[in-house]
This record gives C-alpha cells, sequence and structure tokens, in this order.
C-alpha cells in the first residue's frame, strides 16, 4: 500500500435542515507531509469531536482504487481525492487484505488499523444525494480508521509496511459488512467484540449481538 494523497479540510459551513453545521469532510490535496498524532492529523479540521477524532479515529483512510466505482456513480461531482473525507488515500488498499488490528510503520508513524466508517449525513450533503449512505453501505468497502502509537510525518509515496498482525482477526471488508449486516456472523462478532483494537464502547455494541446459541 502507497500513500498517493495526503488530504486535510479548512472548517466549511452548510445548512442542513435549516440549522447551520459546521464540517470537516471537505478535505483537499496538500502534496506536502502530514503529521499524524495520537488524537487527529495536525492542522487538520475535526468539528464533531463527539464523533471524529480521538485515539481510535486519529486518521482516516480510503482505497484509490474504489474511487472509480464512485465516479461512475456521481460524474457530475468536482472529484478530486480527499473527496470521502479521507486524510490518505492509499492506493493497493485492498480491504479483504487488511486487518482489524494489523499495525503498519508507514512515514515516520506507527499505526493500527482501527474501527470501520459510518457514513452520516454529511457526506450525503457533501454527494447532493441521501441515498449515497445507503450506498456507501451497501457497496461494502468504506475504507478504515487508523490509531496512532507512534505520532510523525507521513507524505505522498511512503508505503506502509506491516509490522504486526493478530492471530485471531478479520479483513476491514468483513468488520464493515458484519456492523451493517442484519444476520451478523457470529464467528466475526466474536473475533470483533474481543478486540482492543476496537474503542470499548463499539466492543460492547457487537457483544450484545452475539447468541448463546
Amino acid at each position: 500500500m502507497k500513500i498517493i494523497a495526503t488530504n486535510i479540510a479548512k472548517p466549511t459551513t452548510f445548512i442542513w435542515n435549516g440549522k447551520e453545521e459546521t464540517t470537516g469532510i471537505y478535505k483537499l490535496p496538500t502534496n506536502e507531509p502530514i503529521f499524524l498524532t495520537k488524537n487527529d492529523i495536525l492542522n487538520d479540521e475535526v468539528s464533531d469531536r463527539l464523533h471524529h477524532g480521538g485515539f481510535y479515529k486519529a486518521c482516516y483512510m480510503f482505497s484509490a482504487e474504489q474511487y472509480p466505482y464512485w465516479k461512475g456513480l456521481y460524474p457530475d461531482l468536482d472529484w478530486n481525492w480527499g473527496m470521502f473525507g479521507e486524510n490518505l488515500t492509499v492506493s493497493s488498499f485492498n480491504e479483504t487484505n487488511v486487518f482489524l488490528g494489523d499495525i503498519y510503520k508507514v512515514g515516520e508513524a506507527l499505526v493500527q488499523v482501527s474501527q470501520y466508517r459510518e457514513p452520516c449525513y454529511k457526506l450525503a450533503n457533501k454527494f447532493g444525494n441521501p441515498q449515497v449512505i445507503k450506498q456507501f453501505v451497501a457497496h461494502g468497502f468504506g475504507g478504515t480508521y487508523l490509531s496512532v502509537l507512534e505520532e510523525g510525518y507521513v507524505n505522498l509515496n511512503d508505503t506502509f509496511t506491516l509490522i504486526e498482525r493478530p492471530e485471531n482477526t478479520l479483513s476491514v471488508a468483513d468488520l464493515f459488512n458484519l456492523v451493517f449486516s442484519k444476520k451478523k456472523n457470529q464467528n466475526h462478532l466474536k473475533i470483533a467484540a474481543n478486540s482492543k483494537a476496537l474503542p470499548e464502547k463499539k466492543r460492547i455494541l457487537l457483544k450484545s449481538y452475539i447468541t448463546n446459541n
């Protein structure tokens, strides 16, 4: 996997249901190194600290290989890297081969694959279509958040080197599908619910879906 864009945002306001909102989803490529801290990206806008930023959502990465699919659905949008609000646009990021809890060295930073992306109304506003949320979930490739274990700069063309992988885990794609599927794979639930790469509240939620059968 290789970084092909480093993206940050300035605060952007929009009107939603008659109320003014501020968001950091309108990210643009910087063409410069960005600094990964343990809670966010230095100089990047995080408007809603309740749902974004923090240790388990310090950095969001998305696969460049998913862009053609979305450009086909929304050809009239003004496309650029960072379109999904990701800090890192990454090439050769196959979500079936990247796993929850994986630890990677990238640039100066050490990162761990953490929780799944939950699309919200801000993505719908950016794409100009409330149906994009259902489309995003149905497509099944939502990227992943990263926890930052060691802070540092990352830059264009930096590659991800796998340092450690948990013995009992599941892929980023499987985790995303597990969370949003109505019929949940019980084995996957048990794995995810016991992964310390996820925040405790998410583990408790997943544990609640485990049956005793």
